[in-house]
């Protein structure tokens, strides 16, 4: 058995989520999984539809990006991710898909504005949107570049990525992360019904006003506060 078959299973697991989500079509979309005690994570494999996943054709890759086990190629995203998992060192997975609504407001190039609680159970701010790639980097090394566009739009806006696990990419599509397969999951589905509620409201009513400050950090601190009530007592 592969010393890396803990993620591969994590992996496989939860890519086979995405589609019972709608959260991707045919294979728009992966997911991996970090081992940082090893320094690798897994990846799905570039191409492969979802119901011919195994944690077997899982591709295994450094954070450098670099094929270490597996005979398929990785997804065309794996530089992506490698970036973040290597900037950003409390990641343990991450979700990339191009679900409709979330991929609507990046083709917008427009952040998520924060409307309702729903959103401030999960965010405090509008969910971001990284503005589209400079010509330079989109000529480069396009899906490595794509990982600092993420970081660098967080760093100018002095965004902590524990704390908003989630970004767009102006003209391209949402990523998702945390620390565990499940919340990275979590969090990319979280996302596109935020989309999709955002989408709806502004069709009810343009111009529609944001949430506001008490009850943003209302909602926001009974789920994650010091104080929280939310749920059961672990």
């Amino acid at each position: 058995m592969s010393r890396y078959q803990h993620i591969k299973e994590a992996a496989c697991e939860a890519n086979k989520q995405l589609p019972g989500l709608g959260l991707v079509v045919f294979t728009f979309g992966n997911v991996s999984v970090a081992d940082r005690s090893l320094g690798v994570f897994a990846i799905k494999p570039s191409g492969v539809p979802y119901d011919e996943l195994t944690a077997d054709n899982m591709v295994i890759v450094d954070f450098d990006g670099k094929t270490i086990e597996g005979t398929l190629r990785p997804s065309s995203d794996t530089l992506t991710h490698a970036v973040l998992y290597k900037q950003w060192e409390k990641i343990g997975a991450i979700v990339h898909t191009h679900s409709t609504y979330a991929t609507a407001w990046a083709q917008a190039q427009r952040d998520i504005p924060i409307f309702g609680t729903t959103h401030a159970d999960h965010a405090t701010i509008d969910i971001p949107c990284a503005p589209p790639m400079s010509d330079d980097m989109i000529r480069g090394d396009y899906e490595y570049e794509t990982g600092f566009q993420i970081i660098n739009h967080f760093n100018g806006k002095e965004l902590n990525y524990e704390d908003v696990e989630m970004v767009l990419v102006g003209n391209h599509a949402p990523f998702t992360w945390g620390k565990t397969a499940g919340k990275a999951v979590y969090n990319s589905a979280v996302l596109e019904s935020i989309a999709h509620m955002a989408y709806l409201t502004e069709q009810i009513k343009p111009g529609a006003a944001r949430l506001k400050e008490s009850l943003i950090k209302k909602h926001f601190e009974r789920k994650h506060g010091p104080d929280s009530y939310y749920g059961q007592e672990k």
